[in-house]
């Protein structure tokens, strides 16, 4: 009985364990609360274009201390060990040949001496025999030097450090100073322009639930409607016509019902595509339309008056770092006429061991000093075609700047307008609904008293719905609006055309810069793009 109440008690436990995760997961599984700066925080972590931007700076980093590093000596280390197989210098005699035959051979370091010598000559053989630095051969000790040495190890720095480049370095390291600014304000204006588009995709996802509500009360209104005329009909004061009427109103409200849903259903799955949220995720979207607040974005100016100077607009600074980048190539390019001068210095320490490992203190030593001038002679015209294409861009970019600056006066202008007129459609809006709210309740109490007839409350019901339905859209269009002049002065520049408005308006795009490579061996510089948007983003279009 005992054993039989513990595997009771035990399978009790084990059940109640496997159901509370059960339990834990249906609790989790409700809707995702989304703030507004949730989804821009979250878009800027999932974002590729954020990531290209990042990596640009990196890259410009990157770029200026290559540039910078020409400024600074240049130390390099080298090792080497050869191993000889076979050397010229084994074909030397060193001593006396064993071969009687062969004609005898006298070492410096073994002189033959004859039988016959006099005391003399044989002092004067061993003196010079003594002089000898090796007991192996006199050839011998030349290994020491490196000739004929079967190991050789060779340690040895090299040093050059440029002393005068007529302007080189300068206008590199220039040319990499604006690719940083550039990079900064690309990387600050991908950012604001990825916040004004997941704003946009969050509001329009707010207003498509408004519409749903606005659609769902409609079609409460109309069975109402239809309940209350069917019991008129009843006691015989509504026609069969009143009845059909009533009905087929009814019946026409639920499209509308269903169109508004699959609107917020694809205005939430765009919403979840820019956040890489997958599509089946729930969210609840938690920041109102109304009154909204500017999002606090990290690194982004969002200023509570409008920043309308065009000289503070991101496409107008990256002109200007632009233009200090050509100027600085075009630099470069004109060096390439006069001789480049360097200080260069070397350090070896040779090892020539009879064995294979050498000893650390049995070494020679070589060690130079020296100037070094290198300047092109004769280049089939390449220097010129450098300057010419160096002051082409400089030419260029001036250009650029000039037409960018004019087009963000232009953009600042348009959205200013474009905030002006969400302002005065929001204020309109609701006194509008207002009206429509009271029309429809006076409109409902004359049609219970018979006082009104059922076509006169449907086209007072159909007011509200529209007036309701216009309010929602101004209260979108205004926070959009507000949006982007807070972010107005990193945005890249938009242009709408001329009386365009809504989110279908047709974009211009603005002034783009190119990339340009220096062809003397100047690190490549990527100067700034100005885009107005990529067409079938939301960024690109006007609130």
């Amino acid at each position: 009985m005992t054993a039989r109440r513990a595997r009771l008690l035990a399978l009790t436990g084990a059940l109640a364990l496997s159901a509370a995760p059960l339990a834990a997961q249906g609790a989790s599984s409700g809707p995702r609360p989304l703030s507004l700066e949730d989804a821009i925080r979250t878009a800027e972590q999932q974002s590729a274009v954020i990531g290209v931007a990042r990596a640009g700076v990196v890259r410009a980093n990157g770029q200026y201390y290559q540039a910078r590093s020409a400024f600074l000596p240049q130390l390099n280390a080298s090792a080497a060990y050869t191993r000889t197989l076979a050397s010229q210098f084994s074909g030397f005699s060193l001593g006396n040949s064993s071969d009687s035959t062969a004609t005898t051979n006298e070492s410096l370091c073994a002189p033959h001496i004859a039988a016959n010598a006099t005391q003399a000559e044989r002092d004067a053989a061993l003196a010079q025999a003594v002089t000898c630095q090796s007991s192996s051969g006199g050839l011998s000790s030349f290994q020491k030097v490196g000739f004929g040495a079967k190991n050789q190890y060779v340690l040895g720095l090299q040093l050059s450090q440029n002393l005068f480049t007529w302007g080189r370095l300068t206008g590199q390291r220039r040319a990499a100073e604006a690719g940083q600014r550039v990079a900064g304000i690309e990387l600050t204006a991908q950012r604001a322009q990825l916040a004004l588009d997941v704003t946009q995709a969050y509001y329009d996802a707010v207003l498509a639930q408004q519409l749903v509500e606005i659609a769902d009360s409609a079609l409460a209104q109309t069975n109402e409607l239809l309940r209350q005329t069917q019991v008129a009909r009843q006691v015989g004061n509504a026609s069969e016509f009143d009845l059909l009427k009533a009905q087929v109103t009814r019946d026409n409200q639920r499209p509308q019902l269903l169109q508004a849903q699959t609107n917020r259903d694809v205005a939430l799955l765009n919403l979840k595509r820019l956040l890489a949220i997958p599509l089946d995720d729930s969210v609840q979207l938690t920041t109102p339309i109304e009154d909204a607040p500017v999002p606090s974005l990290t690194g982004i100016a969002t200023a509570a008056e409008p920043d309308t100077a065009a000289a503070r607009r991101a496409a107008v600074r990256e002109a200007e770092a632009n233009v200090a980048a050509q100027e600085g190539l075009l630099k470069v390019a004109k060096s390439e006429r006069y001789p480049a001068i360097a200080l260069t210095s070397g350090y070896q320490r040779l090892f020539f061991p009879m064995n294979t490992f050498p000893t650390w203190s049995d070494y020679r030593e070589n060690w130079t000093v020296g100037l070094s001038a290198q300047v092109s002679l004769f280049s089939g015209g390449r220097t010129t075609g450098d300057a010419l294409i160096a002051q082409a861009n400089l030419d260029q970019a001036r250009a650029q700047l000039d037409q960018t600056r004019r087009y963000a006066s232009l953009d600042a202008r348009v959205a200013l307008r474009q905030l002006q007129e969400a302002e005065a459609a929001w204020q309109a809006s609701a006194g509008t609904s207002e009206q429509a709210q009271k029309a429809y309740a006076i409109d409902q109490v004359r049609y219970k008293e018979g006082l009104s007839t059922q076509t006169d409350l449907a086209q007072s019901r159909l007011l509200l719905q529209q007036a309701a339905a216009n309010r929602a859209q101004a209260a979108r269009d205004l926070a959009v609006a507000r949006v982007r002049m807070a972010l107005l002065r990193d945005l890249p520049l938009q242009q709408s055309g001329a009386g365009a408005s809504g989110t279908g308006a047709a974009q211009q795009t603005a002034p783009s810069m190119t990339t340009n490579q220096n062809a003397a061996g100047a690190a490549t510089q990527t100067v700034p793009t100005t885009t107005a948007g990529t067409a079938g983003q939301t960024g690109g279009n006007t609130p």
